[in-house]
């Protein structure tokens, strides 16, 4: 396994990071599961806020370890103050975690519960730094905002009865922001692929509410840096198999490679907490 070599086998799996990245072991490691009864209530915490109104996405690509969409970060109007972080971040990319047909592959987990993806949004401190690739380095330069996407298993009338279920983000169960993700897949099928995807506004991937956990931690996947403030948000949206079968049939290597292995289970497990304190916006 070389310094630049990783991904979720068994040879170069979250296991064996800690080789080539020895901060894998670190004080401040992602993602972590959730206790809610262990968090602490934080009065103080605002509401969180996004403004997504001037993001500019400018692709999706494949990069053999996840589908990425990246937004054009280099216009100060793509600013967005985000509870609970003191500077205006900006969005730099956003990403998935995913499993295997029928499993789960969310990378946080609460009380132990995983939930069949993880989207993760990500924001770098453009008030302290000039780039995003400076701000990823420092222990305050990014912030990730988490969200859970959890599979239709029951029937809609059971989840509209429990609150989860908004009439204007589904088409009956498919999720209708990420319905426009999950039509552009095909354009990005390989690793190293990549295909214009301009015009796309995260905000309607959020849930309704945005009651949130918040922790010091790292980046999930190789160099791991210890740079991100987590917002993990309690409410999942409401996603369907046919959906999440759309990223199973992405593949983690090249068209050129040899052997097509099918791009799945893409999430580092729970690491220790180490004494950190995780904080509840909500009671």
């Amino acid at each position: 396994m070389t310094g630049h070599h990783w991904g979720y086998g068994e040879q170069d799996g979250p296991d064996a990071w800690h080789k080539d990245y020895p901060i894998a072991q670190g004080n401040r490691q992602s993602p972590i599961d959730i206790v809610p009864e262990d968090t602490v209530y934080d009065a103080s915490l605002p509401p969180i806020f996004v403004s997504y109104d001037h993001c500019n996405s400018i692709n999706i690509c494949n990069n053999g370890h996840s589908v990425t969409v990246e937004f054009d970060d280099t216009d100060d109007k793509t600013e967005s103050g985000q509870a609970p972080l003191d500077n205006a971040y900006r969005l730099k990319q956003f990403h998935f975690h995913w499993g295997g047909k029928g499993s789960h592959g969310s990378e946080h987990t609460v009380g132990g519960k995983t939930y069949a993806s993880e989207l993760h949004l990500v924001h770098w401190n453009a008030d302290k730094y000039k780039t995003f690739g400076e701000a990823s380095a420092a222990p305050d330069g990014l912030a990730v905002l988490g969200i859970f996407l959890e599979l239709i298993d029951v029937d809609t009338e059971n989840i509209r009865n429990t609150g989860s279920f908004h009439e204007t983000d589904q088409i009956g169960d498919e999720h209708r922001g990420l319905h426009k993700i999950t039509d552009a897949l095909y354009m990005v099928k390989f690793k190293g692929s990549v295909a214009d995807f301009k015009g796309f506004n995260p905000k309607c991937l959020l849930p309704n509410s945005l009651h949130f956990w918040t922790y010091p931690g790292s980046l999930t996947t190789p160099p791991l840096y210890e740079s991100v403030t987590w917002v993990v948000l309690k409410e999942p949206i409401i996603v369907s198999e046919k959906q999440m079968g759309k990223f199973r049939m992405l593949l983690f290597n090249g068209e050129e490679e040899e052997g097509r292995k099918r791009m799945e289970n893409n999430f580092r497990p729970p690491q220790p907490l180490k004494g950190r304190k995780v904080l509840a916006s909500f009671d």
